[in-house]
């Protein structure tokens, strides 16, 4: 059989965790091979080695038969290996031609030379489907153009084996559809996909073959059109999972968060402005604003959560005007927030888990004292939630946040943001990235949050995840809602209809 990459009996420890325990994997040239784990199940690590940012203890790799060594990823990249990570690699202040030719540019005398890389691109960028800008700024464009940017840079370095680490996470239903349609055409001119994912839907709808991690350790390597849902998630998990929820009927109660006429200006390029928003989430309720990215979602959360200034409006936390408050008066009154960046928003990467677990009540006196922090009162909080929470990290309480996995960062955060006991839980995308035993977990959490008498307003790109837990949907478009259903009544293919802005239907801003 010709594999075009093979990797063999590969191993690779961190201090406290053994991520890859003699791992195999065998790439066909031109199928779409997904990694299929957990959360911390070690699929990262694994690409990490291929592309040359981690050296193995043990193991060796192949490119069609032969073994190569990867030092860095200048040696993959040479080999033809290229990788779009689950948090990009971009420059945020360059344009989007200049982040795909940094590090293979053409220079005249010294001088650069953009003209023929722009045609390169351009013809790219229609051969594939890719449809960007090439001299707008990385920082104004949609997570879903970054995207189309870093698979851009792996087609310039004329890459043969593409590695995508969770490349859906970030991503609308619309701009995931065209991603699956961009893979499969680019299997069809003969490159070959190592695919990280952990939904099932994606596996099922693109992949050929995939192999599934547990805990470090292969579990196997099925054929896609063989094998259930059901069975590859048990498989990644080690248990059944359930796929569906039941939540019971809500019973709302007073209204905790109001909005009120919000305004916002576009302060920069690329944010949408708010138009005159307004709805209450009540007590027992599990309000859902739904839309595709970048028409406003999170210019809403930002200007409720205190991130964004307001231009007109109120909004109100339990009858109590919070609309010029600041981020902790408001945290004060009742609101917890889940951000939508986790990395900018949500955690201090180069602190302790501990001190992530202890941002918004370390000034409390039950954790310091005369100013000084109770060291071991916050380090038993952190454990108690770590233990709750299922917060897995090589050194518990002391590990350092950056080296958690991404979901185990976004389990932080919400066990944080829960425990804080809030009156309103504003959530962004608080599954986004995560596998289906933690998506399990965190909509039990908003629903028990919800069954306990709590305001819960969700912002998800996710139609599944909409339709799953929510009591009431806003739809939003380009920065107005212009539609609320329950969910009962309404398909995921017409809400998609409002989504896209085709339909618009009165709102009742009860």
């Amino acid at each position: 059989m010709d594999y075009v990459i093979e990797m063999l009996g590969i191993t690779k420890s961190f201090p406290g965790i053994l991520a890859n325990d003699n791992i195999t994997l065998q790439l066909k040239k031109g199928e779409i091979h997904a990694l299929l784990g957990e959360n911390g199940a070690g699929k990262s690590t694994l690409m990490s080695v291929l592309f040359g940012l981690y050296k193995p203890e043990l193991g060796i790799i192949k490119k069609s038969g032969v073994e190569v060594i990867i030092k860095n990823p200048n040696d993959a990249n040479e080999l033809g290996i290229g990788m779009v990570h689950q948090h990009f690699k971009l420059v945020h202040n360059f344009t989007v031609l200049q982040n795909i030719i940094l590090g293979v540019e053409t220079t005249v005398r010294g001088f650069l030379e953009m003209e023929a890389a722009r045609k390169k691109v351009i013809a790219l960028s229609e051969q594939y489907g890719l449809k960007v800008d090439p001299d707008a700024l990385v920082e104004n464009i949609t997570v879903g153009m970054q995207q189309r940017v870093e698979i851009l840079k792996m087609l310039y370095r004329d890459n043969e084996i593409l590695i995508f680490d969770e490349p859906t996470a970030v991503l609308t239903p619309q701009e995931i559809e065209d991603l699956m349609a961009i893979m499969r055409d680019l299997t069809k001119e003969g490159k070959s996909i190592l695919f990280i994912t952990h939904k099932l839907n994606e596996i099922k709808a693109v992949a050929d073959r995939c192999t599934v991690l547990r805990k470090g350790k292969c579990i196997g390597t099925i054929n896609v059109q063989d094998t259930t849902k059901e069975e590859m998630s048990e498989m990644m998990v080690g248990r059944r999972i359930d796929l569906t929820l039941d939540k019971g009927e809500a019973n709302a109660g007073e209204p905790v968060l109001e909005v009120r006429n919000l305004v916002t200006a576009s302060r920069e390029h690329g944010r949408k402005p708010l138009k005159d928003i307004s709805f209450t989430v009540r007590r027992g309720e599990i309000v859902c604003i739904a839309g595709i990215d970048g028409n406003g979602q999170s210019e809403l959360a930002y200007a409720v959560t205190g991130l964004m200034q307001i231009d007109g409006g109120q909004v109100l936390i339990n009858g109590q005007d919070v609309s010029k408050k600041s981020i902790r008066a408001r945290n004060l009154s009742g609101l917890a927030h889940i951000p939508e960046d986790r990395h900018k928003h949500g955690l201090i990467l180069d602190y302790t888990l501990e001190d992530n677990l202890i941002l918004k009540q370390y000034f409390n006196p039950e954790y310091q004292k005369h100013g000084l922090r109770l060291l071991p009162k916050i380090h038993s909080y952190a454990e108690g939630l770590i233990e709750r929470f299922d917060i897995r990290s090589g050194q518990g309480a002391i590990t350092l946040t950056r080296s958690m996995s991404g979901g185990n960062q976004q389990k932080a955060i919400v066990a944080r943001e829960i425990d804080y006991n809030p009156d309103i839980l504003i959530a962004v995308q608080p599954t986004r990235g995560l596998d289906v035993g933690a998506i399990e977990y965190i909509h039990k959490q908003l629903i028990a949050q919800r069954n306990s008498g709590k305001a819960i307003l969700l912002i998800s790109l996710e139609l599944d995840e909409v339709m799953n837990i929510s009591d009431r949907i806003l739809v939003i478009y380009e920065g107005s809602i212009v539609g609320e259903f329950n969910p009962k009544d309404i398909t995921v293919q017409e809400l998609g209809l409002y989504m896209a802005g085709s339909k618009a239907r009165e709102v009742n801003h009860g």
